[in-house]
Parts: structure tokens; C-alpha cells; sequence
């Protein structure tokens, strides 16, 4: 079972049907007992670094995720919920993240060329930088995924996985042993999106 992890943010149900399409049981929970007992986690996200972060930590959840990954269970961050996995964001002021994955978020504004609109919102294609990653299993390099975000990981070039060309490479998705993460949205990424979420649920399995 795959727990996705509630904690007040997130595109939840879309993630459970996105299960559900490729057969696999998912819940959306807050319950720290379900999440331990689950063969693997999702931590969605998104809006606020801040924000989401401060819930995280008010739900006691953000021990259960460490928790999870300190166990050797499969873990996968997406979008905002992928951004808290690393030490800190610098999206308006400075925050603590995760600290699962070394780096940092910061502003794409400062990687992209003046005028090209933010959030970077769109198709974009993936570029592997490690070909290895499991989560790839089922799709092939120059894939299109869809992203929404104006912030990207930096200093993360132990656990890069894929980038995406805005601009300039920006991180994509990230892994490191059992703990990975999207930038992008698999639940709004079509078949791709599916195949990706496939991959994962057959890490460790």
C-alpha cells in the first residue's frame, strides 16, 4: 500500500486515481501508524515552502517522513513535497527543510534568462543525468512531464536525476537510495506520469 501523506497541501485524490489507474492501493492519510505501515510514501506539496512546512511540522509528520527514510522505505517527494526533502528553501526568507537530500531551493529567476515567463508552467522534457534512476524504468529520455513552479534545487548534484531545459537545466527529479523526488507533477503528466508512478511502486518490491 502506498501511503500519500496529508498534512493540509497537496494535489491528494489526484495522486490516489493516479494509483488506482495503474492498480495499485493507495490512501490519503494523516495517521502516522498508517504511513509506518505502508510499503512506501508519497509527500505531495504545494504553494508556500513556509507555509507547508510549518503544517508539516504541526501535523508531527515531518518526523514520520524522516522516519520513513531512515527505514530504507521507499520515498518520493513531488513538487513542493519534493523541495522539502532538501536542507533548506530560500522562498522569501530563509527555511529549514527535511534534510533528507543535501542542496537548497532557491528562485529560477536567478538561473533563467530575463523574460521567460514564471512559474515556469508547461510540458517540458526530461534529460537523464543518471540513467540508473529506478523511477525511470518505464519511460525514455526526452519524455515530456508537466511543471508548475518557480523554484528549482541547487547544490544537488549527489542525488541529480533528470533536469529540464527553461532556460537552463533545472532540476527535474531527483534520487538517492530509497528517497527520490519530482519537481514535476507525475499525477498531470499522462502516461508518462503513470509509467513513472509504476516505477516507483516497484522499488524494492
Amino acid at each position: 500500500m502506498v501511503a500519500i501523506v496529508d498534512y493540509g497541501v497537496g494535489n491528494l485524490f489526484s495522486l490516489k486515481s493516479s494509483f488506482a489507474a495503474i492498480g495499485q492501493d493507495a490512501e490519503v492519510t494523516s495517521d502516522a501508524a498508517v504511513i509506518r505501515n505502508a510499503d512506501r510514501v508519497i509527500l505531495p506539496g504545494v504553494g508556500a515552502f513556509a507555509d507547508a512546512a510549518r503544517k508539516l511540522r504541526e501535523s508531527g509528520l515531518d518526523e514520520t517522513v524522516r522516519e520513513t527514510a531512515a527505514s530504507g522505505k521507499p520515498l518520493m517527494g513531488i513538487c513542493l513535497g519534493m523541495q522539502m526533502l532538501f536542507e533548506r528553501s530560500l522562498e522569501y526568507g530563509e527555511h529549514q527543510g527535511l534534510g533528507l537530500l543535501r542542496g537548497e531551493i532557491r528562485p529560477i529567476a536567478e538561473r533563467i534568462p530575463a523574460g521567460l515567463k514564471i512559474p515556469q508552467m508547461g510540458w517540458n522534457a526530461l534529460k537523464f543525468t543518471r540513467k540508473d534512476c529506478p523511477l525511470f524504468r518505464h519511460i525514455r529520455e526526452g519524455d515530456y512531464v508537466y511543471f508548475v513552479h518557480s523554484y528549482s534545487a541547487v547544490g544537488c548534484e549527489e542525488s541529480l536525476a533528470a533536469v529540464a531545459e527553461y532556460g537552463a537545466d533545472l532540476t527535474a527529479c531527483v534520487w538517492k537510495d530509497n528517497v527520490s523526488g519530482c519537481q514535476f507533477h507525475p499525477e498531470k503528466s499522462g502516461t508518462v506520469g503513470l509509467a513513472i508512478l509504476r516505477a516507483f511502486c516497484e522499488v524494492g518490491a
